[in-house]
This record gives structure tokens, C-alpha cells and sequence, in this order.
């Protein structure tokens, strides 16, 4: 599976960004879909994932109420709508597919990762 995210930016605490991801080499409806988000000396941290059929979403706490996630499978894509941004959503933000039926809030349960696209917020 190769992933490709895009969307990230620059943007003023409380603004929205939609981040965007393309998958490609399987069928997208057989694999979960996540984000991961990343800070320069942090660990990757979960943010949100989706189920097959998007049927299912789980969030990070710190997220919840902000953050949707989002997959149209006709055009394998997967979206993570975030609004109300803070100063802390500063970070690069993975993609990611196919947790393999393990847990979707690890890192090490993933088997297919994007690029990353960097969003930055404002003050």
C-alpha cells in the first residue's frame, strides 16, 4: 500500500485544515485507516482512526469534539477534518493503513505509512 498525504499548513489557533490521504495497491475497503501526528522529540502519537467500512472511529482525547475522520472508499481516500486548532496540533501528521486487526492506537500495529505533512498553527 503506498500512502500520500497532503492538506497541512499554516493556520491561526482556532482556524480548520483538512488533511487528505491517497491510498493505492490494495483494496482500500479491506484495512483500517489512521492518523499519527508527530513533534520533533516526541514520539508518534495517535490522533484518529477508521474502521473498514467506517462503520467505527476512535479518537485521542485530546482531540475529541475537534477532529473528524473521514474515508470515501470509492475514491480511496481518507480525510482528517480538524477545527478548532490549538497551538499544540503543531506537528507533522502520518497517515497510515492496515492495523492487520490489532489495536489502531499504537504505532507498531501499522504496516503501510505516509509521508507526513506538516501543520503548523499560529498564535
Amino acid at each position: 500500500v503506498q500512502l500520500q498525504a497532503s492538506g497541512g499548513g499554516l493556520v491561526q489557533t482556532g482556524g480548520s485544515l483538512r488533511l487528505s490521504c491517497s491510498a493505492s495497491g490494495r483494496t482500500f475497503s479491506s484495512y483500517g485507516m489512521g492518523w499519527f501526528r508527530q513533534v520533533p522529540g516526541k514520539e508518534r502519537e495517535f490522533v484518529a482512526a477508521i474502521s473498514r467500512s467506517a462503520g467505527s472511529t476512535y479518537y485521542a482525547d485530546s482531540v475529541k469534539g475537534r477532529f473528524t475522520i473521514s474515508r470515501d472508499n470509492a475514491k480511496s481516500m481518507v480525510y482528517l477534518q480538524m477545527n478548532s486548532l490549538l497551538l499544540e496540533d503543531t506537528a507533522v501528521y502520518y497517515c497510515a493503513a492496515d492495523p492487520a486487526g490489532r489495536s489502531y492506537y499504537y504505532t507498531r500495529n501499522w504496516n503501510y505509512w505516509g509521508q507526513g505533512t506538516l501543520v503548523t498553527v499560529s498564535s
